[in-house]
């Protein structure tokens, strides 16, 4: 099973490049952040045509916005309003058997009962990380923590859970460019570090790409736009995540973050991260 997560920033503008996705890596799952439209015109249809016929929802007019694009059927779907707010920040979709029995994937048991995916776009936490002076950094701290808590009361490090999308943080040394540089720059503070890192301890949840990748070894999913030559600088960030629990780690197979998809003509600043489970 493929699974993938991207902030495409405007599935509406920007879907023929899912759908060269779609054609060229065939991922069973496909998660998006930045949507930026509302439900009645998102481009369902296109997506339908390619096999992606299971599709979950919750968008709004030219902000934030997450879906979930799946050829295997959802036996539940769920929008999730985070700190009082209904900004489209959260999804979640169920694979399970109600009778019991196994999950089947091409007609053949998986193994699993039951598979939980959640899609979330952390806030970005505006310009100054400081919360007395910036309500978006507050509001960034207390999406994340309120995560952690829902997590904690929902699931247990035993489920088969996996939750992706847009962090907004990249929280380890060689995540950024720059760590010395970015330590006072949204994204990479020490106490979005420390909050990051609380949800991640929630249920004990297992970084997927850095499975693979050595922390030592850079690896970035986003390139500012500002920057006219990316490529060469290469001044990025690994802001999106896809992360498991335990019982998954074992299933990893492989990862790739597809950063050729950062060179299309218009690209989204983010790139795809996919992430294979035996």
């Amino acid at each position: 099973m493929k699974i993938v997560t991207w902030n495409i920033n405007s599935v509406r503008l920007r879907a023929p490049m899912v759908v060269k996705l779609m054609r060229e890596e065939a991922p069973d799952i496909i998660c998006l952040q930045e949507t930026k439209t509302m439900d009645e015109f998102f481009p369902r249809d296109v997506f339908e045509a390619e096999g992606y016929t299971h599709i979950h929802i919750a968008g709004m007019k030219s902000y934030n916005g997450v879906c979930i694009l799946s050829k295997i059927p959802f036996t539940q779907t769920d929008i999730h309003s985070r700190v009082g707010k209904e900004d489209c920040r959260h999804v979640s979709v169920s694979l399970r058997s109600p009778s019991g029995s196994q999950v089947t994937y091409g007609g053949i048991p998986s193994g699993i009962q039951k598979l939980d995916i959640h899609n979330l776009y952390i806030p970005a936490g505006g310009d100054e990380p400081d919360r007395d002076i910036n309500e978006k950094f507050g509001h960034k701290l207390d999406f994340i923590n309120e995560m952690r808590d829902f997590f904690a009361a929902n699931y247990t490090a035993n489920d088969n859970v996996v939750t992706l999308g847009d962090f907004n943080i990249a929280p380890r040394e060689h995540d950024v460019w720059s760590s010395k540089q970015l330590q006072k720059v949204v994204s990479h503070t020490p106490i979005e570090i420390e909050h990051l890192s609380n949800m991640a301890d929630s249920i004990d949840w297992q970084d997927a790409v850095r499975h693979f990748v050595p922390d030592e070894e850079k690896c970035y999913s986003w390139w500012s736009y500002r920057n006219r030559d990316y490529t060469k600088s290469n001044r990025g960030r690994r802001l999106d995540h896809i992360w498991v629990t335990k019982p998954l780690i074992s299933r990893l197979t492989s990862y790739r973050v597809l950063t050729e998809y950062r060179a299309l003509e218009k690209p989204s600043d983010h790139v795809p991260v996919m992430i294979e489970l035996a």
